[in-house]
């Protein structure tokens, strides 16, 4: 269908900012005219005001109530109604309300509730950060004076199940909000356009879901107390599926960083961070040296990846040197000058692997004693089996099973690939999840990773995420020629020698 929107004109001179007032309604004929007069008259001498009515299918009055409101100019905003056929739930009304705001072009948008339970008597306030800078999004929380809600008669049932989640929601995000569950928010347009908030759900926890994906789009969150009013309104959440919604979303956002479960939803962190993302690097050097590997030794990093690595390296006297990321790009030449080569976090083993060994062999055909560290990701992980037991396989940014990835190795899989082209597999060390990723206390990472690294013990192929394996490359026929000229040439001066004697 052909967007018909009406696009207004541009800010009016000499005020700051256009406002969008955005209404969700559903079954509200008996509240909205209240909310509506409710709104203080004098946003309109600091901001161009609209205000958006979206009757979400309602069984009421509330569509016919809320455009008589406005045919009659009850109130001195400009207002607009519209109404959804067929019912889209509490976050699809959000999603076309924010998709209006973007198309018209406002600088803000305010949620606010149908039935009277957010007061708007707040909005001034509320705006008012948005408006001076000191916020990307803004929050009515109810949770910040303590017993406050509950005051103003929010249910015990209510009140502690609001601060058990958001209390859970902290701890697995890293955040510190008061409340996650207030549905009173104002959002600075721009903000809006950096998250894909259109991919998120339909139902109640959308609220959580933009939540997350604010937090990981480093966006700044600031929250002002609001009275908390419960009426004679009608709740529509079925509060066990919502408190399960939460979870799951809460949960799925938390291991984003492990690129198992992925959603397109929580992509949503800034370019710079994610290039600079590394699972493993601790891990990496932690299995460097349970390989001993000498100081001073001459390392060739393959890729610009795993900086904190490199730089690791350096300060513990190795010497670094470092190519493109693609090993075929750029003239490596003979590498007698190296002790060892790196290939950490390279998607060129997962895209092209019989052309990467065919290189290493090449470019390490006079050097037999150079020892070659890679890294691949194991299919085989226990969580991507029990994923596939039920039916998900999802391709990720990064991680396993990642968008660059054509090929995927198990743990026999992968030491095949190398010995069936000449390779001498020295070592496999299996890495267990980078456990840093998730949680913040050390104890739980020290006890965690130490309880992985057992599993790995009793059974690599299953328990490990990844792989570091040290190979050595394969004899090479004109090494050995060389090899038997060069010591022919010295038995040869052996016997002249004797015979001059």
């Amino acid at each position: 269908m052909q967007e018909q929107l009406i696009i207004r004109d541009k800010a009016v001179p000499g005020k700051r900012g256009r406002l969008l007032i955005f209404i969700v309604a559903y079954n509200a004929e008996k509240t909205i005219e209240s909310v509506l007069q409710r709104i203080p008259e004098h946003l309109q001498d600091l901001y161009e005001v609209e205000v958006l009515i979206i009757d979400d299918s309602s069984q009421d009055d509330t569509f016919r109530r809320s455009e008589l409101i406005g045919r009659a100019k009850k109130i001195s905003f400009n207002l607009t109604v519209l109404y959804n056929p067929v019912n889209q739930g509490y976050g699809g009304n959000q999603k076309i309300g924010f998709h209006y705001a973007l198309k018209q072009d406002f600088d803000w948008v305010a949620l606010v509730h149908g039935d009277g339970q957010y007061a708007p008597e707040c909005l001034p306030e509320l705006v008012d950060v948005l408006a001076s800078g000191q916020a990307d999004v803004v929050f009515g929380s109810r949770m910040i004076e303590k017993r406050s809600a509950l005051k103003g008669g929010m249910p015990l049932y209510k009140y502690a199940g609001n601060k058990t989640l958001t209390t859970f929601q902290n701890w697995m995000l890293g955040s510190k909000l008061s409340e996650f569950h207030s549905g009173y928010r104002l959002y600075a347009i721009d903000a809006l356009r950096k998250i894909p908030f259109q991919k998120n759900s339909n139902d109640f926890h959308f609220d959580t879901e933009i939540i997350i994906q604010l937090i990981f789009a480093k966006l700044r969150i600031k929250e002002l107390h609001i009275p908390t009013f419960y009426g004679d309104e009608i709740c529509h959440v079925n509060g066990m599926k919502y408190a399960w919604d939460v979870f799951k979303a809460t949960l799925l956002a938390k291991v984003q960083p492990f690129h198992i479960c992925y959603d397109p939803k929580f992509d949503c962190k800034p370019l710079e961070e994610q290039s600079k993302e590394s699972l493993s690097e601790s891990l990496y050097y932690d299995a460097l040296l349970s390989e001993k590997v000498p100081a001073g030794s001459r390392i060739l990093f393959v890729g610009r990846g795993v900086e904190r690595l490199r730089e690791r390296l350096e300060e513990d006297g190795y010497i670094i040197s470092t190519i493109s990321t693609d090993i075929f790009k750029e003239e490596v030449g003979e590498v007698n000058s190296y002790d060892y080569i790196f290939l950490l976090d390279d998607s060129g083993i997962a895209q092209n692997p019989e052309e990467v060994i065919a290189k290493l062999a090449e470019i390490s055909r006079l050097s037999p004693g150079l020892k070659i560290c890679i890294t691949v990701a194991n299919v085989g992980f226990i969580a991507n089996r029990l994923l596939l037991f039920f039916g998900r396989f999802s391709y990720a940014r990064r991680g396993i099973v990642n968008l660059n990835a054509f090929h995927f190795f198990t743990l026999r899989s992968v030491k095949k690939m190398f010995t069936q082209n000449g390779f001498t597999i020295k070592k496999v060390v299996g890495l267990p999840v980078p456990y840093s990723a998730l949680f913040s206390s050390k104890g739980a990472i020290s006890a965690l990773t130490s309880l992985h690294r057992g599993l790995i013990f009793m059974r690599k192929s299953l328990f490990s995420f990844q792989f570091v394996l040290f190979v050595s490359p394969p004899t090479s026929l004109e090494y050995l020629l060389a090899s038997a000229v060069e010591f022919s040439i010295k038995k040869s001066e052996t016997i002249e020698d004797e015979h001059r004697s």
